[in-house]
């Protein structure tokens, strides 16, 4: 299942690799929570000249409230991993808590 991905990138132009990457890391998402309606994705390069300057932040819509994280990492692939690994922690304990489902 593709998620509806709405990307926004500030103070570059996102290739269609990085968000093909993207894509891929939210597609194994709904393994955990088929309920995903869509995500919007900021990416941001920091110029505060430090070697970790490359932000992610994804916020999934979802029913109920919205499933939000955001990380900064050397790379975008690095920040992307880490950060839908943060939401998929977020959408199992939104599963457990809402269905009872360990």
């Amino acid at each position: 299942m593709n998620v509806k991905l709405n990307v926004r990138s500030v103070n570059f132009d996102a290739d269609r690799k990085l968000i093909n990457f993207i894509q891929e890391r939210l597609n194994k998402l709904t393994h955990f929570f088929d309920r995903i309606i869509e995500a919007d994705v900021y990416l941001k390069v920091d110029n505060n000249h430090e070697i970790e300057n490359k932000t992610v932040e994804i916020r999934l819509m979802i029913p109920g409230n919205d499933l939000f994280a955001k990380k900064t990492a050397k790379n975008f692939e690095a920040a992307t991993d880490e950060v839908t690994e943060a939401l998929r922690r977020q959408a199992k304990k939104r599963k457990e808590k809402v269905w009872g489902v360990q």
